[in-house]
């Protein structure tokens, strides 16, 4: 066999070889029921940061809010609201070297869109923090 016909050969194999591997390898989507993230940054009024997450999650929307503050011990008022009701609040304190905190919910994916709001206020400084996401999946 001449190099010519052993490339073609080689290349023919390895065309074939790539849609069969594509097709056996299960999507990530469908083994996670399709949950992609929704991800946005906060605004501060100081120099903190916050991030606000929500991802489907066994019918359900998890929702996640993260504070860092860069300063341990800082007390502060956290609630969470989908479409305007309350999915939580309460208190949470900055811990560890990253001085932050995160709050970790579940709520219910409604029908049509979900707007998840998420607010934070330090008990001492007055700081607040809020983020704000569509969820439309």
């Amino acid at each position: 066999m001449n190099i010519t016909r052993l490339a073609g050969a080689f290349v023919a194999s390895a065309a074939l070889a790539v849609p069969a591997v594509a097709l056996s390898a299960p999507d990530a989507h469908a083994r996670h029921g399709g949950a992609s993230a929704v991800r946005v940054a906060g605004t501060c009024t100081a120099s903190t940061h916050a991030k606000l997450k929500a991802k489907a999650d066994d019918g359900r929307l998890e929702v996640e809010f993260e504070v860092d503050a860069n300063r341990k011990g800082q007390r502060w008022s956290v609630a969470i609201t989908d479409n305007g009701e309350k999915v939580w609040s309460g208190t949470r304190v900055t811990k560890g070297r990253s001085g932050s905190f995160s709050v970790e919910k579940r709520t219910a994916n409604r029908a049509g869109v979900d707007v998840i709001s998420a607010t934070a206020t330090n008990a001492r400084s007055g700081e607040t923090c809020t983020a704000t996401l569509t969820y439309s999946r």
